[in-house]
């Protein structure tokens, strides 16, 4: 999915670990995807649920890349920081 961005990610934070480990590329092509609805690799059932979330302005999760490249991005509900984490970092 590309275009507008469909809710403000408020601050963007990155954890210690996700910095070292991702390139400034991996977070910024992710970013825009999640921004933008694009979430990832998620199951259905994740997936309705950021939709849903979305409107009702809950968290958003995201997940990309695979193996030690797997990262999230979650927005918080209110729309205030958006954090890029690896799953070890959670």
């Amino acid at each position: 999915m590309t275009g507008t961005a469909r809710f403000p990610l408020g601050q963007v934070a990155v954890t210690a670990n996700a910095s070292l480990q991702l390139t400034t590329e991996e977070v910024m092509t992710a970013l825009r995807r999640h921004a933008c609805g694009d979430w990832g690799d998620l199951c259905p059932e994740d997936t309705l649920a950021n939709e849903s979330a979305v409107q009702q302005g809950c968290r958003l999760f995201s997940a990309y890349g695979k193996g030690q490249h797997r990262f999230w991005i979650i927005t918080e509900s209110d729309r205030s920081v958006t954090t890029i984490l690896l799953p070890e970092d959670y």
